[in-house]
């Protein structure tokens, strides 16, 4: 199975995902360029913002990628 295809299945069932999930859950290291990939192919994937914590104890901003099934 192909990582577009595996991060297909992964949304269609969770409705979201952010990189760390992607690199944890599913081996997928460059989420964003798989993304692109699928809205290339017409698939609806909206982005958003999730505040995280990063080891460091710092705030950051990371992408949240969320299925649309329209």
């Amino acid at each position: 199975m192909s990582q577009d295809q595996r991060l297909l299945d992964y949304l269609r069932d969770n409705k979201q995902i952010d990189p760390l999930t992607s690199w944890k859950e599913l081996g997928i290291y460059r989420l964003s360029a798989c993304i692109y990939r699928l809205r290339k192919q017409g698939w609806d994937i909206k982005t958003g913002r999730k505040a995280v914590i990063n080891s460091h104890g710092e705030s950051c901003v990371v992408a949240l990628y969320k299925w649309s099934k329209s």
